[in-house]
Protein backbone atom coordinates (compact mmCIF):
# COMPACT_ATOMS: atom_id res chain seq x y z
CA UNK A 1 0.00 0.00 0.00
CA UNK A 2 1.12 3.71 -0.75
CA UNK A 3 1.06 6.89 0.68
CA UNK A 4 -2.17 7.96 2.10
CA UNK A 5 -3.91 10.83 2.97
CA UNK A 6 -7.17 11.47 5.17
CA UNK A 7 -8.98 14.59 4.13
CA UNK A 8 -11.95 16.08 6.45
CA UNK A 9 -14.11 18.84 4.16
CA UNK A 10 -15.20 21.36 5.72
CA UNK A 11 -18.71 22.28 4.19
CA UNK A 12 -19.77 25.28 6.84
CA UNK A 13 -21.91 28.30 6.88
CA UNK A 14 -19.82 31.42 7.58
CA UNK A 15 -21.20 34.75 8.40
CA UNK A 16 -20.02 37.71 6.21
CA UNK A 17 -17.97 40.79 8.45
CA UNK A 18 -17.89 38.19 11.57
CA UNK A 19 -14.37 37.45 11.20
CA UNK A 20 -13.89 36.35 15.15
CA UNK A 21 -16.67 34.00 14.49
CA UNK A 22 -16.02 32.86 11.55
CA UNK A 23 -11.86 31.89 12.96
CA UNK A 24 -13.38 30.27 16.21
CA UNK A 25 -15.49 28.12 13.99
CA UNK A 26 -12.52 26.84 11.95
CA UNK A 27 -10.58 26.13 14.73
CA UNK A 28 -13.15 24.33 16.15
CA UNK A 29 -13.29 22.17 13.21
CA UNK A 30 -9.94 21.59 12.78
CA UNK A 31 -10.36 19.92 16.54
CA UNK A 32 -13.03 17.96 15.12
CA UNK A 33 -11.32 16.86 12.20
CA UNK A 34 -8.22 15.98 14.11
CA UNK A 35 -9.66 13.87 17.31
CA UNK A 36 -12.92 12.59 15.20
CA UNK A 37 -12.03 12.06 11.60
CA UNK A 38 -7.81 11.34 12.16
CA UNK A 39 -7.51 13.92 9.35
CA UNK A 40 -4.35 14.69 8.00
CA UNK A 41 -5.77 18.33 6.22
CA UNK A 42 -8.80 19.77 6.53
CA UNK A 43 -10.59 22.56 3.83
CA UNK A 44 -12.38 25.16 4.03
CA UNK A 45 -14.53 27.31 2.02
CA UNK A 46 -13.12 30.25 -0.56
CA UNK A 47 -12.70 32.89 2.08
CA UNK A 48 -14.01 31.28 4.96
CA UNK A 49 -12.52 33.83 7.14
CA UNK A 50 -14.30 36.86 6.07
CA UNK A 51 -17.01 35.03 4.47
CA UNK A 52 -18.59 35.24 0.74
CA UNK A 53 -18.69 37.55 -1.00
CA UNK A 54 -17.59 40.27 1.13
CA UNK A 55 -18.74 43.25 -1.41
CA UNK A 56 -17.16 46.65 0.05
CA UNK A 57 -16.33 45.60 3.48
CA UNK A 58 -13.14 44.85 1.35
CA UNK A 59 -11.96 48.31 1.14
CA UNK A 60 -12.35 48.77 5.04
CA UNK A 61 -9.32 49.18 6.78
CA UNK A 62 -10.90 47.46 10.03
CA UNK A 63 -11.67 44.40 8.23
CA UNK A 64 -7.62 44.42 6.85
CA UNK A 65 -6.60 43.77 10.73
CA UNK A 66 -9.38 41.95 11.72
CA UNK A 67 -8.13 39.62 8.95
CA UNK A 68 -4.68 40.10 9.55
CA UNK A 69 -5.22 39.15 13.45
CA UNK A 70 -7.64 36.20 12.20
CA UNK A 71 -4.58 34.48 9.75
CA UNK A 72 -1.97 34.50 13.04
CA UNK A 73 -4.27 33.00 14.99
CA UNK A 74 -5.28 30.33 12.51
CA UNK A 75 -1.72 29.76 12.28
CA UNK A 76 -0.27 29.67 15.83
CA UNK A 77 -3.33 28.01 17.32
CA UNK A 78 -3.95 24.73 14.67
CA UNK A 79 -1.58 21.72 15.19
CA UNK A 80 -1.45 18.19 14.20
CA UNK A 81 -3.46 18.68 11.23
CA UNK A 82 -2.96 20.96 8.13
CA UNK A 83 -5.29 23.60 7.49
CA UNK A 84 -6.71 24.99 4.23
CA UNK A 85 -8.08 28.19 4.79
CA UNK A 86 -9.31 30.91 2.30
CA UNK A 87 -9.20 34.58 2.83
CA UNK A 88 -8.69 38.16 1.45
CA UNK A 89 -4.96 38.81 1.31
CA UNK A 90 -3.65 42.38 1.42
CA UNK A 91 -0.70 43.52 -0.24
CA UNK A 92 0.23 47.06 -0.43
CA UNK A 93 -2.92 48.77 -2.37
CA UNK A 94 -4.34 45.39 -3.92
CA UNK A 95 -5.79 42.85 -2.72
CA UNK A 96 -6.01 38.99 -3.69
CA UNK A 97 -9.01 36.10 -3.23
CA UNK A 98 -6.13 33.82 -1.39
CA UNK A 99 -6.08 30.33 0.45
CA UNK A 100 -2.78 29.30 2.40
CA UNK A 101 -2.41 25.83 3.83
CA UNK A 102 -0.80 26.20 7.30
CA UNK A 103 0.76 22.79 9.27
CA UNK A 104 2.30 22.88 12.34
CA UNK A 105 2.21 26.63 12.19
CA UNK A 106 3.76 27.59 9.24
CA UNK A 107 2.55 28.22 5.80
CA UNK A 108 3.12 25.43 3.20
CA UNK A 109 1.35 26.96 0.52
CA UNK A 110 -0.10 29.95 -0.90
CA UNK A 111 -2.25 30.66 -3.59
CA UNK A 112 -3.99 33.41 -5.29
CA UNK A 113 -6.95 33.15 -7.28
CA UNK A 114 -6.45 33.43 -10.97
CA UNK A 115 -9.63 33.72 -12.87
CA UNK A 116 -11.97 36.74 -11.55
CA UNK A 117 -15.69 35.95 -12.58
CA UNK A 118 -16.81 39.36 -13.74
CA UNK A 119 -20.68 38.95 -14.52
CA UNK A 120 -24.11 37.63 -13.27
CA UNK A 121 -24.20 38.14 -9.59
CA UNK A 122 -19.97 38.18 -9.28
CA UNK A 123 -18.00 41.54 -9.44
CA UNK A 124 -14.55 40.32 -7.84
CA UNK A 125 -12.61 42.54 -10.46
CA UNK A 126 -13.57 45.50 -8.44
CA UNK A 127 -12.11 43.99 -5.77
CA UNK A 128 -9.34 41.76 -6.12
CA UNK A 129 -6.10 41.11 -8.07
CA UNK A 130 -5.31 38.25 -10.11
CA UNK A 131 -2.66 35.67 -9.20
CA UNK A 132 -0.78 34.34 -11.33
CA UNK A 133 1.61 31.35 -9.99
CA UNK A 134 0.54 27.81 -9.12
CA UNK A 135 0.84 26.25 -5.86
CA UNK A 136 1.15 22.68 -4.75
CA UNK A 137 2.23 21.34 -1.53
CA UNK A 138 3.26 17.72 -0.52
CA UNK A 139 1.04 15.87 2.28
CA UNK A 140 2.11 12.40 3.51
CA UNK A 141 4.16 12.17 -0.02
CA UNK A 142 1.07 12.97 -2.22
CA UNK A 143 1.26 15.99 -3.97
CA UNK A 144 -1.79 18.93 -3.65
CA UNK A 145 -2.37 21.61 -6.36
CA UNK A 146 -4.62 24.46 -5.00
CA UNK A 147 -7.15 26.45 -7.29
CA UNK A 148 -10.46 28.74 -5.91
CA UNK A 149 -13.59 28.46 -7.82
CA UNK A 150 -13.62 30.08 -11.26
CA UNK A 151 -10.32 29.03 -11.80
CA UNK A 152 -11.93 25.19 -12.74
CA UNK A 153 -14.14 26.46 -15.11
CA UNK A 154 -11.18 27.18 -17.84
CA UNK A 155 -8.20 24.82 -18.31
CA UNK A 156 -5.33 27.45 -17.27
CA UNK A 157 -4.94 27.27 -13.92
CA UNK A 158 -5.25 23.22 -13.26
CA UNK A 159 -2.93 22.50 -16.39
CA UNK A 160 -0.69 24.93 -14.12
CA UNK A 161 -1.33 22.72 -11.13
CA UNK A 162 -1.05 19.50 -13.03
CA UNK A 163 2.33 20.83 -14.67
CA UNK A 164 3.94 22.15 -11.17
CA UNK A 165 3.45 18.57 -9.84
CA UNK A 166 0.17 17.73 -8.24
CA UNK A 167 -1.43 14.65 -8.40
CA UNK A 168 -4.71 15.49 -6.57
CA UNK A 169 -6.54 18.96 -7.40
CA UNK A 170 -8.23 20.91 -4.45
CA UNK A 171 -11.25 23.53 -5.34
CA UNK A 172 -12.30 25.42 -2.93
CA UNK A 173 -15.55 27.32 -3.51
CA UNK A 174 -18.39 29.66 -2.80
CA UNK A 175 -20.15 28.91 -5.80
CA UNK A 176 -24.20 30.05 -5.42
CA UNK A 177 -27.34 28.15 -6.03
CA UNK A 178 -29.33 27.89 -9.07
CA UNK A 179 -31.42 25.26 -10.68
CA UNK A 180 -29.50 22.78 -11.97
CA UNK A 181 -26.14 24.05 -10.72
CA UNK A 182 -24.84 20.86 -9.02
CA UNK A 183 -24.96 19.16 -11.89
CA UNK A 184 -23.07 21.99 -13.80
CA UNK A 185 -20.53 22.22 -11.52
CA UNK A 186 -19.72 18.40 -11.89
CA UNK A 187 -20.14 18.43 -15.57
CA UNK A 188 -17.18 21.44 -15.68
CA UNK A 189 -15.23 19.47 -13.14
CA UNK A 190 -15.21 16.53 -15.04
CA UNK A 191 -13.66 18.16 -18.02
CA UNK A 192 -10.61 19.51 -15.61
CA UNK A 193 -10.17 15.63 -13.97
CA UNK A 194 -10.21 14.61 -17.87
CA UNK A 195 -7.63 17.23 -19.08
CA UNK A 196 -5.18 16.60 -16.22
CA UNK A 197 -5.45 12.81 -15.74
CA UNK A 198 -5.62 13.26 -11.41
CA UNK A 199 -8.21 13.36 -9.10
CA UNK A 200 -10.69 16.38 -7.74
CA UNK A 201 -11.68 17.69 -4.25
CA UNK A 202 -14.29 20.34 -4.52
CA UNK A 203 -15.41 22.02 -1.19
CA UNK A 204 -17.83 24.60 -1.67
CA UNK A 205 -19.59 26.63 1.51
CA UNK A 206 -23.90 26.64 2.42
CA UNK A 207 -26.48 29.23 3.81
CA UNK A 208 -27.87 32.43 2.71
CA UNK A 209 -26.43 35.87 2.39
CA UNK A 210 -28.54 38.67 1.26
CA UNK A 211 -29.94 37.35 -2.42
CA UNK A 212 -27.39 34.11 -2.47
CA UNK A 213 -27.78 30.81 -1.37
CA UNK A 214 -24.76 28.51 -1.40
CA UNK A 215 -25.65 24.72 -1.33
CA UNK A 216 -23.04 22.85 -0.91
CA UNK A 217 -23.00 19.54 -2.63
CA UNK A 218 -19.31 19.39 -1.78
CA UNK A 219 -17.83 16.24 -3.64
CA UNK A 220 -14.33 14.02 -4.61
CA UNK A 221 -13.67 12.70 -8.45
CA UNK A 222 -11.21 10.19 -9.57
CA UNK A 223 -9.77 10.45 -12.14
CA UNK A 224 -12.08 9.28 -14.76
CA UNK A 225 -14.53 11.99 -14.13
CA UNK A 226 -16.69 9.10 -11.24
CA UNK A 227 -18.27 10.81 -8.05
CA UNK A 228 -16.49 9.10 -5.27
CA UNK A 229 -18.29 10.79 -2.08
CA UNK A 230 -21.42 13.86 -2.58
CA UNK A 231 -22.03 15.59 0.83
CA UNK A 232 -25.97 16.08 1.33
CA UNK A 233 -27.06 19.82 -0.01
CA UNK A 234 -27.91 22.69 2.06
CA UNK A 235 -26.45 20.89 5.07
CA UNK A 236 -23.60 21.83 7.09
CA UNK A 237 -21.03 18.46 7.69
CA UNK A 238 -17.71 17.99 8.28
CA UNK A 239 -17.00 14.88 5.70
CA UNK A 240 -14.14 12.23 5.70
CA UNK A 241 -12.55 11.29 2.58
CA UNK A 242 -9.31 8.85 1.59
CA UNK A 243 -6.81 9.34 -0.84
CA UNK A 244 -4.34 6.19 -1.64
CA UNK A 245 -1.51 6.44 -3.70
CA UNK A 246 -1.03 3.20 -5.62
CA UNK A 247 2.00 2.82 -8.18
CA UNK A 248 1.31 6.42 -10.68
CA UNK A 249 -2.17 6.86 -9.59
CA UNK A 250 -3.67 8.55 -6.65
CA UNK A 251 -7.00 6.95 -5.71
CA UNK A 252 -9.92 8.66 -3.66
CA UNK A 253 -11.92 6.10 -1.48
CA UNK A 254 -15.72 4.69 -1.96
CA UNK A 255 -17.96 6.82 -0.06
CA UNK A 256 -21.49 8.28 0.42
CA UNK A 257 -22.83 9.92 -2.25
CA UNK A 258 -25.90 12.05 -1.82
CA UNK A 259 -28.24 11.89 -4.81
CA UNK A 260 -29.15 15.00 -6.78
CA UNK A 261 -32.48 16.63 -5.89
CA UNK A 262 -34.89 17.74 -8.30
CA UNK A 263 -36.06 20.71 -9.02
CA UNK A 264 -38.75 21.56 -7.09
CA UNK A 265 -36.99 19.81 -4.12
CA UNK A 266 -33.75 21.41 -4.87
CA UNK A 267 -35.22 25.27 -5.14
CA UNK A 268 -37.83 24.58 -2.08
CA UNK A 269 -35.01 23.69 -0.16
CA UNK A 270 -32.69 27.20 -1.12
CA UNK A 271 -35.68 29.51 -0.36
CA UNK A 272 -35.94 27.58 3.14
CA UNK A 273 -31.77 27.75 3.61
CA UNK A 274 -31.94 31.39 1.89
CA UNK A 275 -34.90 32.69 4.72
CA UNK A 276 -33.59 31.38 7.74
CA UNK A 277 -30.00 32.75 7.14
CA UNK A 278 -31.66 35.71 6.20
CA UNK A 279 -34.13 36.70 9.50
CA UNK A 280 -31.07 34.49 12.09
CA UNK A 281 -28.24 36.31 10.97
CA UNK A 282 -29.89 39.84 10.89
CA UNK A 283 -31.07 39.30 14.72
CA UNK A 284 -34.61 39.03 14.07
CA UNK A 285 -36.42 37.05 16.58
CA UNK A 286 -39.47 36.15 14.02
CA UNK A 287 -41.53 36.92 11.14
CA UNK A 288 -45.26 38.41 9.80
CA UNK A 289 -46.62 38.22 6.28
CA UNK A 290 -50.28 38.75 5.31
CA UNK A 291 -51.90 35.66 4.82
CA UNK A 292 -54.51 36.45 1.70
CA UNK A 293 -56.22 33.08 0.89
CA UNK A 294 -53.98 32.76 -2.04
CA UNK A 295 -51.12 30.30 -3.57
CA UNK A 296 -48.21 33.26 -3.04
CA UNK A 297 -48.85 34.16 0.46
CA UNK A 298 -49.58 30.12 1.42
CA UNK A 299 -46.04 29.02 0.05
CA UNK A 300 -44.48 31.66 1.71
CA UNK A 301 -46.17 30.92 5.47
CA UNK A 302 -44.81 27.27 4.64
CA UNK A 303 -41.44 28.33 3.75
CA UNK A 304 -41.25 30.63 7.00
CA UNK A 305 -42.16 27.74 9.17
CA UNK A 306 -39.62 25.30 8.21
CA UNK A 307 -37.10 28.01 8.22
CA UNK A 308 -37.72 28.84 10.94
CA UNK A 309 -40.73 26.86 13.41
CA UNK A 310 -44.12 28.22 13.89
CA UNK A 311 -43.70 29.94 17.08
CA UNK A 312 -41.38 32.56 15.23
CA UNK A 313 -43.83 33.09 12.21
CA UNK A 314 -47.54 34.91 12.55
CA UNK A 315 -50.14 35.93 9.77
CA UNK A 316 -52.81 38.37 9.36
CA UNK A 317 -55.73 38.27 7.04
CA UNK A 318 -57.12 41.59 5.96
CA UNK A 319 -60.27 41.34 4.56
CA UNK A 320 -62.12 43.91 2.68
CA UNK A 321 -65.40 44.20 0.95
CA UNK A 322 -64.06 42.41 -2.24
CA UNK A 323 -61.87 39.87 -0.03
CA UNK A 324 -64.57 35.93 -1.02
CA UNK A 325 -65.46 33.82 1.94
CA UNK A 326 -63.37 31.21 0.50
CA UNK A 327 -60.50 33.13 0.51
CA UNK A 328 -60.96 33.86 4.59
CA UNK A 329 -61.94 30.47 5.23
CA UNK A 330 -58.69 29.25 3.10
CA UNK A 331 -56.42 31.46 5.17
CA UNK A 332 -57.79 30.50 8.45
CA UNK A 333 -57.18 26.93 7.48
CA UNK A 334 -54.28 27.05 6.58
CA UNK A 335 -52.72 28.94 9.02
CA UNK A 336 -54.39 26.29 11.49
CA UNK A 337 -52.31 23.45 9.83
CA UNK A 338 -49.26 25.56 10.10
CA UNK A 339 -49.90 25.97 14.05
CA UNK A 340 -49.06 29.81 13.89
CA UNK A 341 -50.81 32.65 15.19
CA UNK A 342 -53.75 34.24 12.98
CA UNK A 343 -55.40 37.90 13.19
CA UNK A 344 -57.98 38.83 11.26
CA UNK A 345 -57.88 43.06 10.76
CA UNK A 346 -60.69 44.31 8.48
CA UNK A 347 -59.28 47.16 6.40
CA UNK A 348 -62.86 48.34 5.62
CA UNK A 349 -62.40 51.88 8.48
CA UNK A 350 -58.31 52.60 7.09
CA UNK A 351 -60.32 52.61 3.39
CA UNK A 352 -63.21 54.36 3.66
CA UNK A 353 -61.26 57.43 5.86
CA UNK A 354 -58.50 57.41 3.22
CA UNK A 355 -60.73 57.48 0.28
CA UNK A 356 -62.96 60.13 2.21
CA UNK A 357 -59.60 62.43 3.18
CA UNK A 358 -58.95 62.42 -0.58
CA UNK A 359 -62.30 63.04 -1.84
CA UNK A 360 -61.69 67.03 -3.19
CA UNK A 361 -58.91 66.11 -4.74
CA UNK A 362 -60.36 62.83 -6.28
CA UNK A 363 -63.76 65.25 -7.19
CA UNK A 364 -65.12 64.55 -10.67
CA UNK A 365 -62.40 61.28 -11.42
CA UNK A 366 -63.66 57.91 -11.47
CA UNK A 367 -62.16 55.35 -9.54
CA UNK A 368 -59.49 53.45 -11.14
CA UNK A 369 -56.63 51.42 -10.33
CA UNK A 370 -56.20 54.26 -7.06
CA UNK A 371 -58.21 52.97 -4.93
CA UNK A 372 -57.20 49.31 -5.57
CA UNK A 373 -53.80 50.13 -4.83
CA UNK A 374 -55.12 52.15 -1.49
CA UNK A 375 -56.05 48.72 -0.42
CA UNK A 376 -53.10 47.00 -1.03
CA UNK A 377 -51.32 50.02 0.77
CA UNK A 378 -53.42 49.99 3.60
CA UNK A 379 -52.70 46.25 4.43
CA UNK A 380 -49.13 47.60 3.81
CA UNK A 381 -49.42 50.08 6.98
CA UNK A 382 -50.88 47.57 9.30
CA UNK A 383 -48.07 45.13 8.27
CA UNK A 384 -45.33 47.48 8.57
CA UNK A 385 -46.84 48.58 12.25
CA UNK A 386 -47.35 45.05 13.47
CA UNK A 387 -43.43 44.71 12.27
CA UNK A 388 -41.89 47.92 13.72
CA UNK A 389 -43.83 47.48 17.37
CA UNK A 390 -42.94 43.76 17.55
CA UNK A 391 -39.42 43.79 15.89
CA UNK A 392 -40.67 41.18 13.77
CA UNK A 393 -39.66 41.32 9.84
CA UNK A 394 -42.32 42.21 7.61
CA UNK A 395 -42.38 39.25 4.26
CA UNK A 396 -43.91 39.91 0.97
CA UNK A 397 -44.94 37.47 -0.88
CA UNK A 398 -44.71 38.89 -4.63
CA UNK A 399 -43.09 36.01 -7.24
CA UNK A 400 -41.35 36.98 -10.25
CA UNK A 401 -43.67 37.41 -12.64
CA UNK A 402 -45.78 39.76 -10.88
CA UNK A 403 -42.04 41.68 -10.23
CA UNK A 404 -41.47 41.66 -14.05
CA UNK A 405 -44.87 43.22 -14.89
CA UNK A 406 -45.26 45.59 -12.11
CA UNK A 407 -48.46 43.59 -10.66
CA UNK A 408 -47.68 44.78 -7.50
CA UNK A 409 -48.15 48.26 -5.35
CA UNK A 410 -45.14 49.86 -4.43
CA UNK A 411 -45.99 50.90 -0.38
CA UNK A 412 -48.07 47.99 -0.06
CA UNK A 413 -47.98 44.52 -0.84
CA UNK A 414 -44.26 45.56 -1.97
CA UNK A 415 -43.40 46.59 1.89
CA UNK A 416 -41.27 44.52 3.87
CA UNK A 417 -37.46 43.44 4.91
CA UNK A 418 -37.61 40.09 2.40
CA UNK A 419 -39.03 38.35 -0.80
CA UNK A 420 -38.84 34.67 -0.04
CA UNK A 421 -40.26 33.80 -3.57
CA UNK A 422 -39.29 37.03 -5.66
CA UNK A 423 -37.40 35.16 -8.00
CA UNK A 424 -39.78 32.11 -8.99
CA UNK A 425 -42.37 32.85 -11.56
CA UNK A 426 -45.82 31.92 -10.52
CA UNK A 427 -46.32 28.77 -12.69
CA UNK A 428 -43.07 27.38 -10.49
CA UNK A 429 -44.75 28.59 -7.20
CA UNK A 430 -47.68 26.43 -8.02
CA UNK A 431 -44.84 23.45 -8.34
CA UNK A 432 -43.42 23.82 -5.30
CA UNK A 433 -46.91 24.11 -3.51
CA UNK A 434 -47.75 20.85 -4.85
CA UNK A 435 -43.91 19.44 -4.33
CA UNK A 436 -44.66 20.86 -0.45
CA UNK A 437 -48.11 19.44 -0.58
CA UNK A 438 -46.34 15.68 -0.79
CA UNK A 439 -44.91 16.18 2.51
CA UNK A 440 -48.08 16.70 4.51
CA UNK A 441 -50.78 19.37 4.18
CA UNK A 442 -50.02 22.58 4.83
CA UNK A 443 -51.66 24.12 2.08
CA UNK A 444 -55.40 23.44 1.56
CA UNK A 445 -55.80 22.04 -2.08
CA UNK A 446 -58.54 24.67 -3.17
CA UNK A 447 -55.57 27.49 -3.04
CA UNK A 448 -53.69 25.59 -5.42
CA UNK A 449 -56.81 24.74 -7.71
CA UNK A 450 -58.76 28.28 -7.80
CA UNK A 451 -57.90 30.82 -10.54
CA UNK A 452 -55.41 33.55 -9.08
CA UNK A 453 -56.88 36.78 -7.96
CA UNK A 454 -56.05 39.78 -6.39
CA UNK A 455 -59.63 40.30 -4.85
CA UNK A 456 -59.43 44.36 -5.39
CA UNK A 457 -62.47 44.62 -7.35
CA UNK A 458 -65.37 42.67 -8.21
CA UNK A 459 -64.73 39.05 -9.87
CA UNK A 460 -61.48 39.94 -10.55
CA UNK A 461 -58.86 37.51 -11.70
CA UNK A 462 -55.11 37.99 -12.52
CA UNK A 463 -55.40 36.79 -16.42
CA UNK A 464 -58.29 40.55 -16.56
CA UNK A 465 -54.77 42.15 -16.41
CA UNK A 466 -52.03 39.66 -17.56
CA UNK A 467 -51.60 37.15 -20.07
CA UNK A 468 -52.24 33.42 -18.86
CA UNK A 469 -49.25 32.54 -17.03
CA UNK A 470 -49.14 30.02 -18.98
CA UNK A 471 -48.18 32.43 -21.54
CA UNK A 472 -46.71 34.96 -19.55
CA UNK A 473 -44.09 32.85 -17.86
CA UNK A 474 -42.05 31.37 -21.26
CA UNK A 475 -42.13 34.77 -22.80
CA UNK A 476 -40.60 36.62 -19.41
CA UNK A 477 -37.83 34.02 -19.07
CA UNK A 478 -36.95 33.99 -22.66
CA UNK A 479 -35.96 38.15 -21.92
CA UNK A 480 -34.80 37.91 -18.68
CA UNK A 481 -33.02 34.72 -18.42
CA UNK A 482 -32.00 34.24 -22.22
CA UNK A 483 -31.96 38.06 -23.22
CA UNK A 484 -34.18 36.84 -26.44
CA UNK A 485 -35.32 39.66 -28.84
CA UNK A 486 -39.14 40.09 -29.94
CA UNK A 487 -38.61 38.61 -32.85
CA UNK A 488 -36.91 35.05 -31.51
CA UNK A 489 -39.39 35.27 -28.58
CA UNK A 490 -42.07 35.03 -31.67
CA UNK A 491 -40.29 32.54 -33.40
CA UNK A 492 -40.89 29.92 -30.25
CA UNK A 493 -44.56 30.63 -31.19
CA UNK A 494 -45.88 33.84 -28.86
CA UNK A 495 -47.88 36.25 -30.38
CA UNK A 496 -46.11 39.42 -31.68
CA UNK A 497 -48.41 41.86 -29.78
CA UNK A 498 -48.62 40.03 -27.01
CA UNK A 499 -44.55 39.74 -26.07
CA UNK A 500 -44.14 43.38 -27.15
CA UNK A 501 -46.93 44.39 -24.49
CA UNK A 502 -45.42 41.99 -21.39
CA UNK A 503 -41.66 43.68 -22.54
CA UNK A 504 -42.93 46.67 -22.74
CA UNK A 505 -44.10 46.37 -18.97
CA UNK A 506 -41.04 45.00 -17.66
CA UNK A 507 -39.09 48.09 -19.23
CA UNK A 508 -41.61 50.48 -17.90
CA UNK A 509 -41.78 49.06 -14.74
CA UNK A 510 -38.04 49.02 -13.64
CA UNK A 511 -38.35 51.85 -10.84
CA UNK A 512 -40.63 49.52 -8.56
CA UNK A 513 -38.43 46.90 -8.89
CA UNK A 514 -35.42 49.13 -7.08
CA UNK A 515 -37.59 49.52 -4.39
CA UNK A 516 -38.72 46.12 -3.84
CA UNK A 517 -37.00 43.99 -1.13
CA UNK A 518 -33.72 41.34 -1.60
CA UNK A 519 -35.49 38.10 -2.20
CA UNK A 520 -33.51 34.19 -2.49
CA UNK A 521 -32.05 34.22 -6.23
CA UNK A 522 -32.62 30.58 -7.32
CA UNK A 523 -32.62 31.23 -11.25
CA UNK A 524 -29.82 32.11 -13.25
CA UNK A 525 -30.94 35.62 -14.07
CA UNK A 526 -32.66 37.28 -11.04
CA UNK A 527 -33.54 40.85 -10.40
CA UNK A 528 -31.45 42.21 -8.32
CA UNK A 529 -27.58 41.90 -8.19
CA UNK A 530 -27.51 40.39 -11.24
CA UNK A 531 -30.05 42.70 -13.37
CA UNK A 532 -29.02 46.04 -14.17
CA UNK A 533 -31.86 47.62 -16.79
CA UNK A 534 -31.69 51.35 -17.04
CA UNK A 535 -35.33 53.04 -15.30
CA UNK A 536 -35.00 56.23 -17.80
CA UNK A 537 -34.46 54.55 -21.10
CA UNK A 538 -36.19 54.89 -24.47
CA UNK A 539 -36.23 51.96 -25.89
CA UNK A 540 -38.58 50.21 -27.35
CA UNK A 541 -39.08 46.53 -28.55
CA UNK A 542 -39.89 46.69 -32.15
CA UNK A 543 -37.98 43.48 -32.74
Amino acid sequence: MGDRITVALAQLDFVVGDVEGNTTRILDYCVRAHDEMQADLVIFPELSVCGYPPEDLLFHSGLQRRVANAMEKIRSTARDIAVFVGYPEYEGGDIHNAAVVFQDGHPVAQYRKHLLPNYRVFDEERYFKAGREAAVFTLNGIRLGVTICEDIWQSGPVAACRAAGAEIIIATNGSPYEIDSQEHRESVARKRVSEAGIPLIYVNMVGGQDELVFDGGSFTMDRDGEICFRAPPFEEGLHRVEFVADGSEVKPSSGDIEPQFDVERSVYEALVCGTRDYVNKNGFPGVILGLSGGVDSALVATIAVDALGADRVRAVMMPFRYTSNMSQEDAASQAALLGIRYDVIPIEPMYEATVAQLSKIFAGRDEDVTEENIQARCRGLLLMSISNKTGWMLLTTGNKSEMAVGYATLYGDMAGGFAPIKDCSKSLVYRLARYRSTRGEVIPERVITRPPSAELRPNQQDTDSLPDYNVLDPILEAFIEKDLSVQEIVEKGFDRDVVVRVLEMVKRNEYKRRQAPPGVRISSRAFGRDWRYPITSKYTFPE
